[in-house]
C-alpha cells in the first residue's frame, strides 16, 4: 500500500474527503517525526512502538572490491510491533 492509496482508505473508513484525510495523515506522520528527532518513543496503543536507536561504528566489507571500510555510528528508527496487532486474520 502506498501513500495514495493509505489515503483513500482512511477517506472511506473514517467519512472524510481525500484532502481532510491527506492532512490527518500528513499531521500524523509530521508529528511521529518531530517525536522520533527528539529521542521520544512513540507509542500507539493496539498497534505498536516507533523508537531511536543508535547503532554504533563498525568495519564493513565492500562486497565488490572486498576492501575494508569504516560504517560510521547513526541512528535508526525501530518497530515493535503490539501483541494486539494480529496479522492471521
Amino acid at each position: 500500500m502506498n501513500k495514495t492509496e493509505l489515503i483513500n482508505a482512511i477517506a472511506e473508513k473514517a467519512n472524510l474527503t481525500k484532502v481532510q484525510a491527506k492532512a490527518a495523515l500528513d499531521a500524523t506522520l509530521n508529528s511521529v517525526t518531530e517525536a522520533l528527532l527528539k529521542d521520544d518513543k512513540v507509542a500507539i496503543i493496539g498497534f505498536g512502538t516507533f523508537s531511536v536507536s543508535e547503532k554504533t561504528a563498525r568495519t564493513g566489507i565492500n562486497p565488490r572490491t572486498k576492501e575494508k571500510i569504516e560504517i560510521p555510528a547513526r541512528k535508526v528508527v525501530k518497530f515493535k510491533p503490539g501483541a494486539e496487532l494480529n496479522l492471521t486474520k
